[in-house]
């Protein structure tokens, strides 16, 4: 009979309010039967067709050729999952938030997480601070984005989108799983150095069934296909004259009018914001940002820094009137020169980062 005390797995459980029981659907995703064998089979050949453009962009922004593997996919359920992860894990959430709205995260063994983090900062021996989750997330942001465009393009579905990769450094009692059976795609990522870590990319169970019936489904054709009546499959001897005339004048009409054709108008390709996009910024316009100036880094022994003292001179990275570098939340976003204000120094922008030249200086 029990006394009724919790275990540690229990208590940490409930600190991060998930369901021990593994059982019962979740808010977002959790489904109580698995998915047809087309299900899966739609869904494993998804996530194979992306393997080799999310392992180009992780050797681009890690310097080291990465190769993700193509995935074996299982429909599993909280418990099943903690008994293949070691103690301690980094979980990023992805959860799609439209097109097919749902539970969808990443968790990687930490060891896994330090290889990539490392890599990225080109540091060794990384400490998994706020910094180093930062990275990971921007990791799986690439293979987040990655997915989500060939998922629009294999469903025609122009909705879906999710939100900014969040990662956290936790045991594996306190990871925040979807409840009841899910979808659990294991990956093996080889780190193009003889070593190689497991990689879980884990689905809620009603966006798994709601993304495989739609990856499974026809997608219709463009162009729907012409009926011409009388036509025979051997060739078109049960047209009328008007018609085979009507088709020299510009196309084939029902009714024996030419048909109108008219240019094809392209949407315009430059960068806009929709009046939703912009609605939605204005809501965080009043939040407050660190924005940091950095003259420059350099780096010391500890015996270097114990022996400084008043009138030392620290040499940096940097050269004389290079410019410097304006970072919001320690992410680089622009350079420019230092001016001074009346009696205060600034800085003026002289030069914006753009994405691209951030993510050459991620890799």
């Amino acid at each position: 009979m029990s006394d009724g005390a919790l275990s540690q797995d229990e208590i940490d459980a409930l600190l991060a309010g998930v369901d021990t029981a593994g059982s019962g659907p979740s808010p977002a995703g959790g489904s109580a039967s698995s998915p047809s064998p087309d299900v899966i089979k739609a869904f494993q050949e998804f996530l194979a067709a992306n393997t080799g453009a999310e392992s180009s962009n992780l050797s681009m922004m890690t310097g080291a050729t990465l190769t993700l593997g193509d995935p074996e996919l299982s429909f599993t359920s909280r418990d099943e999952l903690l008994e293949q992860l070691p103690e301690t894990v980094t979980v990023v959430r992805a959860d799609f938030n439209s097109g097919f709205p749902g539970e969808h995260l990443f968790v990687l063994p930490e060891d896994a997480a330090k290889s990539i983090a490392s890599l990225m900062n080109k540091e060794e021996d990384i400490e998994m601070d706020e910094m180093a989750m930062s990275v990971i997330g921007e990791a799986i942001s690439q293979l987040v984005g990655t997915q989500i465009t060939d998922l629009t393009k294999k469903t025609n579905n122009k909705s879906i989108a999710a939100m900014a990769p969040e990662a956290v450094n936790v045991r594996k009692a306190t990871a925040a799983l979807p409840g009841g059976e899910f979808l659990s795609a294991l990956f093996t990522l080889d780190m193009g150095d003889g070593t190689s870590h497991q990689m879980w990319e884990i689905y809620g169970g009603g966006v798994a069934q709601d993304i495989g019936r739609a990856l499974n489904a026809p997608v219709p054709a463009a162009m729907p296909a012409m009926a011409m009546s009388g036509a025979t499959p051997g060739g078109m001897q049960g047209m009328s004259m008007n018609a085979m005339q009507s088709m020299g004048g510009g196309g084939m009409s029902s009714m024996g009018n030419p048909t109108n054709v008219q240019s094809v108008q392209f949407p315009n390709l430059m960068p806009h914001t929709t009046p939703q996009e912009a609605g939605n910024i204005n809501l965080i316009m009043d939040v407050y940002m660190e924005m940091t100036v950095e003259l420059g880094r350099t780096r010391k022994l500890i015996k270097e820094i114990l022996g400084m003292g008043e009138g030392t001179i620290i040499e940096l990275d940097k050269l004389a009137g290079e410019p410097v570098d304006i970072l919001v939340n320690h992410k680089l976003i622009a350079k420019g020169e230092v001016v001074v204000i009346d009696e205060n120094f600034g800085v003026r922008v002289t030069e914006i980062v753009s994405p691209m030249e951030r993510m050459n200086d991620l890799g």
